[in-house]
């Protein structure tokens, strides 16, 4: 069963990157589930969701944390389990963790992943995959977060867009706070297959991904060469 990851920049919903994931699972009319977690469930975020979606071939499902046992009778895990896509939404990565480690929605995702269900998102939503990155999520400055190292090495979204981030990315790196790692500007996306990069790709010429590393104590950014879709 191949493990696929689909991880972009920006949160932000776009036709393309959602495209492009629901023909990775290969399937029709794939079942396609946003979790909103991080953005505290925003109803417009929601709504720019459903929009997307209907200008492409699949079924969305929204998955809500903010439940009780009365109207759900179905366990988290039985529904990410049905889904052949899970998108993660950007926001406050810290706080999504944390609730999705309370409610066990963390080892669901995992077994999803394990069993062929296509994982993808952008900001909070590509930084939760890798084993750790800088993150908004705190008071007054970017700090590191952890992930859940779904793929073992480091992360930053934001590449372009926060003049903060790669600065920050390549001192951390540098000083072994962080792994190596691969960043995405905001509109650009690497596929990975079975933890190693398939393919990157891109909304326009501008926006890449790259592959950051340290070689004998200087910092190496790799372009990872992309092709653009629309």
């Amino acid at each position: 069963m191949k493990k696929q990851m689909v991880i972009y920049g920006s949160g932000r919903h776009t036709v393309p990157f959602l495209n492009y994931i629901a023909k990775a699972t290969g399937k029709e009319k794939p079942n396609m589930c946003f979790i909103p977690t991080a953005s505290g469930e925003d109803a417009q975020y929601i709504a720019s969701f459903y929009e997307v979606c209907s200008q492409i071939d699949v079924t969305p499902h929204v998955l809500s944390v903010w439940i009780n046992s009365y109207d759900q009778k179905e366990s988290f895990e039985e529904i990410i389990s049905r889904m052949d896509a899970i998108i993660v939404g950007g926001g406050n990565t810290l706080n999504m963790l944390a609730i999705w480690k309370a409610q066990g929605i963390d080892v669901a995702l995992k077994k999803a992943y394990d069993n062929g269900v296509v994982m993808g998102g952008g900001s909070a939503g590509s930084l939760c995959w890798f084993n750790g990155g800088t993150t908004d999520s705190r008071p007054k400055e970017l700090s590191i977060v952890g992930g859940m190292s779904f793929i073992d090495k480091s992360h930053c979204p934001h590449y372009n867009s926060e003049t903060s981030r790669r600065p920050l990315y390549f001192e951390n790196i540098k000083t072994g706070k962080l792994s190596d790692g691969y960043a995405c500007d905001d509109r650009s996306a690497i596929h990975f297959i079975d933890g190693e990069v398939h393919t990157s790709v891109s909304l326009n010429n501008e926006n890449h991904s790259y592959y950051v590393y340290l070689n004998d104590g200087e910092i190496v950014e790799e372009l990872i060469p992309s092709t653009v879709i629309s």
